[in-house]
């Protein structure tokens, strides 16, 4: 039997690009847009069009470009959103806009001030003046997270007969629990009517920390579409991280899903992400930090050492990281030093990795990490024949 795939929406260049501080100009978008499409992702939301007339040429130049992926546009649920965000799709070869509104009850009342009537009708309104342009529509029900069951269902079929493609289920604030928005998406899979004509996707956000896990809650229970961005950048505390929601799906084979994404891009992309726009990844961010595949414990270095696979779950090679890291601190032991030691040239007897290790202690109570010149250093002063040494 074969795996069902996941198709990833990139929205790096959309909501990630919303941060604070982190604009990107045209030239910047198109050389991440173009490493996004070599990473694999199906769909690349290039940015909201009508905002800012650099946006707008950010999508049509990048459209111009993305060969293989969907290059998406963001509107509102306004017919002069809709129409700016076709005229800067025109060059794309798998155009999509994507439309919505918000359905949540606080959105109704206070946000549009109307009935949920209205919002329907507003909906699909939408959804059929962008079907006027594109085959390809998504619709996102802002605030799904905190909008009753019964009546998101009622808004999914109704754009669903609109011709809306894909049904965006987003988690705007963040406020699910995993098994809470899986619910969800099991309750739409199984009480809307045409709803094996669109795809439901996971547009999740990490205000409690939870955004991975509700995108694979959201999987698990019949969503077939996640909306992330690389190093899980994006408004307020981030996005749906792309790097940890596939290597998830990865390292989990039981759940049969997967992913187009090359893997072995992650961390290079990552990099290329933080430094254009100038937001670094915490060291110990899953799978793309610089601590991820490092090791300070002892107990942790002699296992790795002995086997890789006694503390790390991935291969750092299938992230593009060419090898674990044992890191010399006061934490380390014996065999973590002899490691290193024999990395930078020194074969050590066992009694001579016992006279060195209380001199690399000393070392290691001053300094916060040793590193290679340090090894020679405590090498040369230790209490041994240098001349024994291989």
């Amino acid at each position: 039997m074969g795996k069902d795939k996941v198709q990833i929406f990139d929205t790096t260049l959309r909501d990630g690009e919303q941060v604070p501080g982190c604009k990107l100009d045209t030239k910047q978008k198109l050389v991440l847009a173009e490493r996004l499409e070599e990473l694999g992702v199906d769909i690349l939301e290039a940015g909201f069009p009508i905002s800012s007339p650099g946006d707008f040429n950010s999508v049509n130049e990048i459209s111009k470009i993305i060969k293989s992926a969907t290059v998406c546009g963001l509107t509102r649920a306004v017919e002069k959103d809709i129409k700016v965000a076709a005229e800067a799709l025109r060059y794309a070869k798998r155009p999509r806009i994507h439309t919505g509104i918000g359905t949540s009850e606080s959105h109704i009342k206070y946000k549009f001030k109307t009935s949920q009537e209205e919002v329907i009708r507003r909906a699909v309104a939408a959804v059929k003046y962008a079907k006027s342009f594109v085959e390809d529509v998504e619709f996102f029900a802002e605030d799904a997270g905190r909008t009753d069951n019964d009546y998101l269902a009622r808004v999914c079929e109704a754009v669903i007969k609109a011709g809306a493609t894909v049904l965006n289920i987003p988690d705007t604030t963040g406020y699910c629990l995993p098994e809470e928005y899986g619910a969800k998406i099991k309750y739409l899979k199984e009480n809307v009517t045409g709803i094996d004509k669109a795809i439901l996707s996971c547009h999740c956000h990490n205000d409690l920390g939870l955004a991975t896990a509700n995108s694979i809650a959201g999987a698990i229970n019949g969503a077939r579409q996640i909306e992330c961005t690389i190093n899980g950048i994006g408004e307020r505390a981030g996005n749906t991280s792309l790097e940890e929601v596939v290597m998830i799906l990865k390292q989990h084979p039981d759940l049969n899903l997967d992913t187009n994404i090359n893997t072995r891009l992650l961390f290079e992309t990552s990099g290329m992400v933080s430094q254009k726009m100038g937001m670094p990844v915490q060291p110990n961010k899953a799978i793309v930090g610089t601590n991820a595949f490092a090791h300070s414990s002892g107990i942790h270095q002699d296992g790795v050492i002995k086997n890789r696979a006694t503390y790390e779950i991935i291969d750092p090679e299938d992230v593009g990281v060419s090898e674990s890291s044992i890191v010399l601190t006061a934490r380390s032991g014996r065999a973590a030093l002899a490691y290193r030691a024999k990395k930078v040239g020194y074969e050590l007897t066992k009694l001579q990795l016992d006279e060195v290790y209380d001199n690399f202690l000393k070392f290691a109570d001053v300094k916060k990490e040793i590193v290679d010149s340090d090894i020679h250093e405590i090498i040369e002063t230790s209490n041994i024949e240098l001349e024994s040494l291989a």
